[in-house]
């Protein structure tokens, strides 16, 4: 989800919820403690020099049940950031959120909830690296009808 996409989808709630990827909500009483940009330098594998921004939401629940974040106070939050950080509205978001370890979320939304999405490693050279782009694919009844062919009598496979 980009930044644009996330203020007009808070432009129309009442209140603010994330569910987890279990189905799970993060406590009604959490904070975004960090709205920013970040920006990865980075080579691949294949030897090619790659720049990537996202929007980092940072989520936090504490013992601090009698505050919740609105969804125009979340609003005014990222338009400042928008402002001082020189952050474009066309940038990903990307959600931390705290597990058993710092979690890193895409999001998206199902009409009520942001949902943090599960987000996968990949290799970015893979044509570089002799990694095919599509798995081939093998019909297990074209394997039998191998395996049959090669073990018949006179197939010369023994």
């Amino acid at each position: 989800m980009k930044l644009s996409e996330i203020k007009q989808h808070l432009s129309t709630l009442k209140t603010i919820a994330f569910q987890l990827p279990d189905g799970s909500l993060v406590p009604n009483h959490f904070h975004v403690t960090e709205v920013g940009k970040i920006t990865k330098n980075f080579i691949d594998c294949g030897g090619t020099i790659r720049d990537e921004e996202v929007v980092n939401f940072q989520l936090w629940d504490a013992d601090d049940y009698d505050h919740r974040l609105h969804p125009e106070k979340l609003i005014h939050i990222i338009e400042l950031s928008e402002k001082v950080l020189h952050i474009s509205p066309d940038l990903r978001i990307e959600v931390e959120y705290q597990g058993s370890t710092i979690g890193k979320y895409g999001l998206d939304f199902d009409g009520t909830n942001f949902l943090l999405t599960t987000k996968q490693t990949d290799c970015l050279a893979k044509s570089s690296c002799g990694i095919p782009s599509e798995k081939p694919r093998v019909r297990l009844s074209d394997l039998q009808k191998q395996t049959e062919a090669c073990c018949t009598p006179n197939s010369g496979c023994c």
